[in-house]
Order: structure tokens, then C-alpha cells, then sequence
């Protein structure tokens, strides 16, 4: 281990049950190693170094306070999760995160006992708290011989404005004494991966500022300690009313939370106490502790980040410099981003949506260019494809921006409020196929599946960044219903671009290669039909076929629906052999050309095989490493 010896109290811990005979000062030696210990070790792998350097000490406090694994603590998003890695016996493999074999980059159940919830995307720890809360209290009530378990969810500032967070605190208001182990602690660095957006946001900063609020709980706090028990008891209900006139309550507590702070996060002297005064609570119902943290703290390049050094590559300690990858051809995001921007400036019924990713989407860029019609509405995936649908019904032409794998969490949106009446929302489906480092979690492999089921639904996925840029036209242009576009992370082919896309004809696809002379079955032949941007992998693997006089015909289908039914018609009839390549799951762009050519009648004449991605979920490990494992 390259800092065994450096780090004389961190070399002692192998699990948490070490920290729990440490002074308060011996903890804060301890979380000054484990911030070195964790930028060291990011230096070396990248990953999302900012969040873990803010929430070192409210790491430590809370195994230090806590019996983990036995009390669960749950690190919403994961983002965060390095420096629990370390403490909770990971540190001997902290540098394979996010490498082939390694660690993952987030939390998982199969990793670790100490990761009681897996998680990747946000705001799903409440939830899963409150039921593990009431689970133990189930088990409990059934076993007397059980200890209830404390449950702890952290949440960011920026994950704790989606629904499904208040969901949660809704029912943890009503779930009766099962919710009464529920710690939730609100990890407020007014930084996610942008800045926090939208009336939470400006909610806590109000909260956080109100230094009449926490005189008075600092005063009522001290006056009560002082008294008789039942005197107590009656000075807290006293103080609770009296928070109410001053200060209109605490949302939280509206919910059914006790509200406690804020509290300086990186303050061991406060979060030790705090934390114990917590886990010892008898009858507080659920908690929300609020406290103020730095996203990057203690590592300088991270805290004069704008981004606070959110997601890195390797990069130098000393300096902070990132190790650039070579310059290449411009990335499909920023080929997307050219062309909406351009058009937007032609077309003011353009708006674009995103939901907490506007660098990642390329929208930063449209938002400088037209600010009015740009929306960031936060980690809200749903009413993010609800609001543009709402646009949509007045004449606009809303185009929204999402990661594959989070337009996941908005499917009955994306099904009841924008297909079933037939709104032209433009889905810029980014991260499509699988995305390397961030591995399962992440992986863009269902969309073509999940949106191509729905009636009306045209769906586009460009071989190349040329492609693309006809597409993102083709969209623009496109007010006949819903219309997705998926294109992969990373950089394209390096094909010189057109300075504008052209609109593309819908459901046609295109013949690339010919394979000559041919026709009739008797004649034989190959064909492979391509959907996406395994294009450049099929005519490699044409060249190779070629050189065993097997030159197939190579098709580019464009469309996964609707479906260029002439072409897959013409090429079953003309070829002995059809392929299909997607970098989907099983189900989607393979089996709808199967379906066409079964009630055709033609799947009886030509041998049919669908390439696509294995029935199994794919570790992270390089995109290319990614699609070698999938074959």
C-alpha cells in the first residue's frame, strides 16, 4: 500500500470498531489522514473525489459514534462513499476503484457488509432507511432478545430535492414506532454536481441564516437541561411552540421530523456529542440533522474548483492538474450541443429541459446561448418529462436532456404524459450502450427496449457524430409526436462535420455497403443491419468477412422505430443470412425486425441472429473492455 507508514492513526484502523476508543482529538487526526488518504488514492484511480473530501469528518463521527455494520448507515448516491470505503476494510484494495476487477465506484451490498443499500442513483436512501427501520422494529417486536438497529440515510442538498425523498419523510411521518430508529442527516454543501437548483436550495439557505432560530434552540436547550423532568418535558413542548411562532416551523418538522441544526460538518467538537445524543433518543420519532459541509474540503485545487473537483480523471496531488486524455474528435454530447444551440438560435420554440446535468448533457452550452429557455429542474427526472410535455401542449418545442439510465426513473411519465397524447417531446438520450467506469449502474442498455414498446414512439440512433448531427435537426424539425435520439458517451469517429445537420426522412434507413451482383436466396449471401454506433465494429468486421470471400451487404437501419420495413424486406429476401447489431439488451431493435419478418412470412426463408448485449448486467471496466466482455 503505497501510504502505510504515513498515516500513523488511519495504519491502526482495519474496521470501525477501531475508531469507537478514540479521543475527539485523536478523531480529527484521524480525519486529516483519511482526506490525504483519500485524495491520494483518487489521484490514482480519478472517480468523484469532491463529495468524499466533504463528508471526511461526518465519516468518522458516524462510525465512531455508531455500531456499524450492525446499525446501517446508507450514503445517498454513493458519490460520497470513498472514505467509508476506506475505514470499513477496503483500504488494501482503495486503489482498483472503479478498475477492472476493483471496486466499485459506489456503494454495493455484495461488496461489503458495511454497505447495507447498494445505490448509484439519488435519492433513494430515505426510503430504503425507513424500511429497513421498520423491518427491525418488526423483528424486534417479535424477537425480545433483538436489538433495534439505528438506521442512518445521508442525503445531499441536491438529492433531497427530488419527490421521491419527500416521499419518503411523508410516510416516515405515519409509519408509526418503526420510523422512530430513523436518523436522516442533510449533507447541505449547496453544491451536487452543479449548483443546486429551485426553491429547496433557497430554502436551507434561509434556514441555515436564521441565527434567531438557533439562539433560540441554543437558549431553550440550556434552560431545560436545568430543570426537573417533568419541568423539561413541558419546556420542550414550550419550545417547540415557541419555534413555531418565531420562525413558522421547520418544513422537516411539518413532515414529522425532529429538526436538528444546522451543524458545522467538518466540526468534530459538534458531531461527535450530536450524534450520540441522537442514537440515544428514546422518543424523538424520526430525525433530520442539517448539517453545512465543503464539497472538496481540505484539498485546495478541489475547493477553487467550480465544480469542486466533482468527477476527476488521474491527476497530480501536488498541482491538482488531471491527466488529459490526447485531443480527439469532439465528443457525441458536444455534437448535440452544436446543433440544438444553432438551431435554437433560429427557432425561439426550442427550449431545452435537464434534470440536474447541464455540463453532462451539453446544455451548459445552450443555457449560455438562450438563458430564458433553458431549465434545470434539479434531480426531479419526472417532472422534468412532465414540465416539457406541459410546454409541449402550448407550441413549444421542448427537447429533454437525460442520461439513459436516469430516464429510467421517469417511465409512466414518458408513457401517460407525453405518448399516450402523443406530445412532441424530444428525448437526447445521452450515455446510451454501456459507459465504461461508472459500470451497471449507469449503463445505457434499456431504453431502446423500454421506449421502443410504446405506440407512437420514433426512435433514432446515429452510427456517427455526422449522423447525429442530422438527427438532432431531424428532431427539431419533427412535431408529429414523442421522438428520442440515443447516442453513446464518448468521443465520435473524427468525420468532418457539416455546418448544419439535414432532416432526416423518418423510419428509412440506408444501404453502406453493397454486396453486389446478387439477388435470390439461391444466390446466398450475408447481410448485417446495424442500429447505432457499432457501425464502425461491423464494417471492420465486413473487411474481415470479405477477406474470406464472404463480402457482406452492410445496412445502417437509423431507426428503431419506426422501422424501415422496405429495407429489412429487401434484405431477407436477397440474403441468405440476416444480423441485426444493437448495443441494447435482448428485446429490443433484434427482436422488433424478428416480430416484422415472422408476420411477414420471411423469417422462413432467411437465417435471422440478433446481436446484442448479454442477459446480464456488465462490471465497470473501459467501454472497450465493456464491449469485448459483451462479445
Amino acid at each position: 500500500m503505497p501510504t502505510r507508514g504515513r498515516f500513523p492513526l488511519l495504519d491502526r484502523v482495519s474496521c470501525p470498531a477501531d475508531l469507537r476508543n478514540l479521543s475527539v482529538e485523536q478523531l480529527k487526526q484521524l480525519a486529516e489522514e483519511l482526506r490525504a488518504e483519500t485524495v491520494d488514492a483518487v489521484s490514482t484511480t480519478g472517480g468523484h473525489l469532491g463529495a468524499s473530501l466533504g463528508v471526511v469528518e461526518l465519516t468518522v463521527a458516524l462510525h465512531a459514534v455508531f455500531d456499524t455494520p450492525a446499525d446501517r448507515v446508507i450514503w445517498d448516491v454513493g458519490h460520497q462513499a470513498y472514505p467509508h470505503k476506506i475505514l470499513t476494510g477496503r483500504r488494501e484494495r482503495i486503489r482498483t476503484l472503479r478498475q477492472p476487477g476493483g471496486l466499485s465506484g459506489f456503494t454495493r451490498r455484495s461488496e461489503s457488509e458495511y454497505d447495507p443499500f447498494g445505490a448509484a442513483h439519488s435519492s433513494t436512501s430515505i426510503s430504503a432507511g425507513l424500511g429497513m427501520a421498520v423491518a427491525h422494529h418488526l423483528r424486534a417486536e417479535h424477537d425480545p432478545s433483538y436489538r433495534e438497529r439505528n438506521v442512518v440515510a445521508v442525503i445531499g442538498d441536491g438529492s433531497i430535492s427530488a419527490g421521491m425523498a419527500y416521499e419518503a419523510m411523508n410516510n416516515a411521518s405515519v409509519a408509526g414506532p418503526g420510523a422512530g430508529r430513523l436518523i436522516v442527516v442533510l449533507n447541505d454543501n449547496e453544491m451536487s454536481i452543479a449548483p443546486p437548483v429551485g426553491a429547496m436550495s433557497n430554502y436551507l439557505s434561509r434556514l441555515m441564516s436564521s441565527r434567531q432560530f438557533l439562539g433560540l434552540r441554543d437558549l431553550a436547550g440550556k434552560v431545560a437541561r436545568r430543570l426537573p423532568e417533568r419541568l423539561e418535558r413541558t419546556a420542550k413542548k414550550a419550545d417547540e411552540y415557541a419555534r413555531g411562532m418565531i420562525t413558522g416551523g421547520t418544513l422537516f418538522e411539518e413532515l414529522g421530523f425532529y429538526y436538528v441544526g444546522p451543524v458545522d460538518g467538518h466540526d468534530l467538537n459538534q458531531l461527535v456529542p450530536i450524534l450520540r445524543n441522537l442514537r440515544d433518543a428514546d422518543d424523538k420519532g424520526p430525525i433530520l440533522l442539517h448539517i453545512l459541509t465543503e464539497k472538496g474540503r481540505g484539498y485546495r485545487p478541489a475547493e477553487s474548483a467550480g465544480d469542486k473537483y466533482h468527477a476527476v480523471a488521474k491527476f497530480n496531488v501536488v498541482t491538482g492538474e488531471q491527466k488529459k486524455a490526447p485531443p480527439g474528435p469532439p465528443s457525441y454530447t458536444s455534437v448535440f450541443s452544436r446543433e440544438l444551440v444553432r438551431r435554437a438560435k433560429l427557432d425561439d420554440t426550442i427550449v431545452a429541459v435537464t434534470a440536474a446535468m447541464p455540463s453532462g448533457t451539453g446544455l451548459d452550452a445552450f443555457a449560455r446561448a438562450c438563458p430564458d429557455r433553458f431549465f434545470d429542474v434539479g434531480i426531479a427526472e419526472q417532472h422534468a418529462v412532465t414540465f416539457a410535455a406541459g410546454m409541449a401542449t402550448e407550441g413549444l418545442r421542448p427537447f429533454c436532456a437525460i442520461y439513459s439510465t436516469f430516464l429510467q426513473r421517469a417511465y409512466d411519465q414518458v408513457m401517460h404524459d407525453v405518448v399516450l397524447q402523443n406530445l412532441p417531446v424530444r428525448f437526447a438520450i445521452d450515455r446510451a450502450g454501456l459507459v465504461g467506469a461508472d459500470g451497471a449502474t449507469h449503463a445505457g442498455s434499456f431504453d431502446i427496449n423500454y421506449l421502443g414498446c410504446l405506440p407512437g414512439m420514433t426512435i433514432m440512433a446515429p452510427s456517427d457524430e455526422v449522423e447525429l448531427l442530422h438527427m438532432t435537426a431531424t428532431a427539431c424539425a419533427f412535431d408529429a409526436g414523442p421522438i428520442a435520439l440515443r447516442y453513446p458517451r464518448g468521443n465520435g469517429l473524427g468525420l468532418a462535420l457539416p455546418e448544419e445537420g439535414q432532416v432526416l426522412e423518418i423510419g428509412r434507413g440506408r444501404i453502406i455497403r453493397e454486396m453486389g451482383r446478387q439477388s435470390g436466396r439461391e444466390k446466398g449471401g450475408i447481410a448485417i443491419l446495424s442500429l447505432g454506433a457499432r457501425l464502425a465494429e461491423v464494417l471492420k468486421a465486413a473487411d474481415m468477412l470479405a477477406a474470406q470471400g464472404l463480402a457482406p451487404t452492410v445496412a445502417d437501419a437509423r431507426f428503431a422505430k419506426p422501422l424501415d420495413t422496405a429495407l429489412i424486406e429487401q434484405l431477407a429476401r436477397n440474403h441468405a443470412v440476416l444480423l441485426t447489431v444493437e448495443d441494447g439488451a435482448e428485446g429490443g431493435f433484434g427482436a422488433y425486425v424478428m416480430h416484422h419478418l415472422a408476420r411477414t412470412g420471411l423469417l422462413d426463408t432467411v437465417r435471422f441472429r440478433p446481436m446484442t448485449l448479454p442477459d446480464r448486467f456488465i462490471d465497470h471496466n473501459t467501454q472497450d473492455a465493456q464491449y469485448h466482455e459483451a462479445g
